[in-house]
């Protein structure tokens, strides 16, 4: 079943149900008030009929005659049709040429011990519905009978109304509800008809509705917001392979080229050349491996894997400080107040990382001098001591690839500052780099604490 036709169906059986219920409260209430007004008229009736009509003289018949139309009938008593009954049932006056019938119920009134017995029943006489009140009076009982055709006629009229009002209501609802459903289903089905193009084309620029405020649109938004970071995403890997094809070239040009001549001329090449091809085959292949493993970090990126805890930067700070003193031979320092001032939330690994190849790169471009990190609240600066920067290049140093025209000839991928940009990035902070007073550069990143 669509959703159309669900939406349809329920605003129909909704407002219908809500139509006949109201309905059945309205006869219900009705007829209840339409049988207590018929009961109390026959209450005040049995009051005015002691009051008007003396049932015993002294004969003891009461002067009502042998079954005559009483002479002094109430003029209450239009409505209202009574007769007089014995205790064995025989009917002393009444006030209609036409008989009641006697029941078992009316003969037990008028034998009974209580001066205020009484029953209440329904009956049809010739067809005709009737509600019957029958009362003990003196050694007699008194039945007092009202018409319920009017009555009845009322309440089939109340029940026709509802039937009526339930049919009427029912279509209009279910107008009412396609209209409905047909503008909420429109957006869907433009909505389902784009993400079908998505996964037969794999076309990420579709058309995706966005209008309107209400659920469905924000649906849209939020479809189309998920194919725009796919598209980025999806431009990002192919910038991604193209660059990093452009990059594995070089080394592995250098590195063909070697091993061609180390075939060719293995024998006749002298000491010293053997061992410096050899080592620049041993260096190229570093170069390769490093450049390989930052890639397949950089495509991967797991570091959101890792669960975020609380970190402190300057024991991060520490380890990667100690790591390029065994590997670079440098003097690496680091400054920082207390180590519970620089305690954030973040992911070890990750700001690791980005720490270790900032002081990398500081270690590599400045080939001597002091590596020095400052570390403050949530943000990690690393000073070296070497040439500076070059202001063309400063906007341009954390993007992938990106290397200055006066370091392509050292060591390097130029992926190192990318990564510590995505870390910082994942942790929703930002990268800096500017030239330090006095000389020498400053790069690092700062993370809310």
């Amino acid at each position: 079943m669509s959703l159309r036709l669900k939406i349809v169906l329920a605003l129909t059986l909704l407002a219908a149900g809500a139509t006949a219920a109201i309905g059945i409260v309205s006869y219900t209430s009705t007829k209840h008030e339409l049988e207590e007004t018929v009961d109390r008229s026959l209450d005040v009736a049995a009051a005015q009929l002691r009051e008007s009509i003396p049932l015993l003289d002294g004969d003891g018949d009461g002067g009502l005659g042998s079954g005559r139309p009483g002479r002094d009938r109430p003029r209450s008593f239009e409505q209202v049709l009574y007769q007089v009954i014995d205790a064995t049932g025989v009917v002393l006056a009444a006030g209609q040429s036409d008989q009641l019938p006697v029941s078992d119920r009316d003969i037990a009134v008028a034998n009974a011990a209580s001066p205020d017995a009484r029953v209440r029943y329904e009956i049809e006489v010739d067809g005709e519905p009737f509600r019957v009140l029958t009362v003990r009076q003196g050694p007699v009982a008194v039945q007092l009978a009202r018409s319920l055709s009017e009555s009845q006629k009322s309440l089939e009229q109340i029940l026709q109304s509802t039937l009526l009002a339930v049919v009427v209501v029912a279509v209009l609802s279910a107008l009412i509800g396609w209209l409905i459903a047909r503008q909420v289903t429109r957006r869907l089905l433009r909505l389902t008809a784009a993400a079908g193009e998505v996964a037969t084309t794999g076309r990420l620029d579709v058309d995706v509705p966005v209008d309107g405020s209400d659920e469905t649109a924000q649906l849209g938004r939020a479809f189309s917001g998920m194919l725009g970071a796919l598209q980025a995403s999806k431009r990002e890997q192919h910038q991604l392979v193209q660059d990093a094809g452009h990059e594995l070239r070089t080394p592995l040009t250098s590195l063909r080229t070697n091993v061609a001549v180390l075939r060719r001329r293995f024998d006749a090449l002298p000491a010293d050349s053997r061992d410096q091809l050899l080592a620049d085959l041993d260096s190229e292949t570093r170069e390769l491996t490093d450049l390989v493993n930052e890639l397949v970090e950089l495509a991967t990126d797991r570091r959101d894997d890792e669960p975020v805890q609380a970190v402190r930067l300057q024991d991060v700070a520490e380890r990667a400080a100690a790591r390029a003193r065994r590997r670079f031979g440098r003097d690496v320092v680091v400054h920082a107040a207390t180590a519970t001032a620089t305690l954030v939330d973040g992911r070890p690994n990750g700001l690791e990382r980005a720490v270790q190849n900032l002081i990398d790169n500081a270690c590599k471009f400045a080939s001597e001098g002091l590596i020095e990190v400052a570390v403050a609240g949530g943000s990690v600066t690393v000073r070296d001591h070497g040439p500076g920067l070059v202001d063309a290049d400063i906007p341009h140093l954390f993007d992938r690839f990106y290397r200055s025209v006066e370091m392509r000839s050292k060591p390097g991928s130029g992926l190192g500052l990318s990564i510590v940009k995505s870390v910082a990035d994942a942790h929703g902070g930002t990268v800096f780099a500017r030239n330090a007073p006095g000389g020498g550069a400053e790069l690092g990143f700062t993370i809310p604490t």
